[in-house]
């Protein structure tokens, strides 16, 4: 499936039940430019996937578990888990029912660029929040933001007052759901993880 553009649709809110009690799939889109940091470090949200409780790639499509418990909670918080049992993952939780999040795959980043070198090992900025593991190794995300408000320290989430062009395609290294078109970038941003299929 090749990549769509979308015009950005903001919330000037910015946060809260306003921008995330709505489908995963538009507050995927909706999150494309906005500012994420926990404890001061973060950057500019460049790449997003959506996951429905009906999707069948989700974590919740089978239902409550101890892991996905935070997806059954309130919308507004985070989601951590381990991938591969490797890499952390950070889902912000949302939808008009329980068992939807997004996931938050790539950063441009913004605040905190030399912690970050020092957290990942390396100096490459554009490769710093370039996956949601990295992302999460350079914010220092781990399990223990599992379940936090995201309109508290240690996050914060920033609207943006500016349009983007947003790029659209199917989500990255799944075996369900594969064509599914709920991952959003930001177009030609050079910090995606993997660049979106050409139309």
């Amino acid at each position: 499936m090749t990549a769509s553009f979308l015009p950005h649709s903001s919330d000037p809110s910015g946060r809260g039940v306003k921008l995330f009690a709505r489908h995963p799939a538009a507050v995927a889109r909706d999150l494309i430019g906005m500012v994420l940091t926990v404890d001061g470090v973060g950057g500019r949200i460049v790449e997003t996937e959506a996951y429905h409780h009906e999707d069948p790639a989700s974590h919740t499509f089978t239902g409550p578990t101890a892991r996905n418990a935070a997806m059954f909670g309130p919308v507004g918080h985070a989601y951590v888990y381990r991938s591969y049992g490797l890499h952390w993952c950070l889902n912000l939780v949302c939808g008009e029912e329980p068992g939807s999040a997004v996931l938050i795959r790539a950063l441009e980043p913004t605040a905190g660029i030399d912690l970050m070198r020092e957290r990942r090992g390396m100096e490459t900025v554009r490769l710093l929040c370039a996956g949601p593991g990295r992302l999460c190794q350079a914010l220092a995300i781990t399990r223990a933001h599992d379940g936090l408000a995201l309109d508290r320290p240690p996050f914060d989430l920033e609207p943006s007052m500016q349009d983007w062009e947003i790029a659209v395609g199917p989500r990255i290294g799944l075996t369900k759901g594969v064509q599914t078109p709920w991952r959003y970038g930001l177009a030609g941003s050079k910090f995606l993880s993997r660049p979106f299929p050409k139309a």
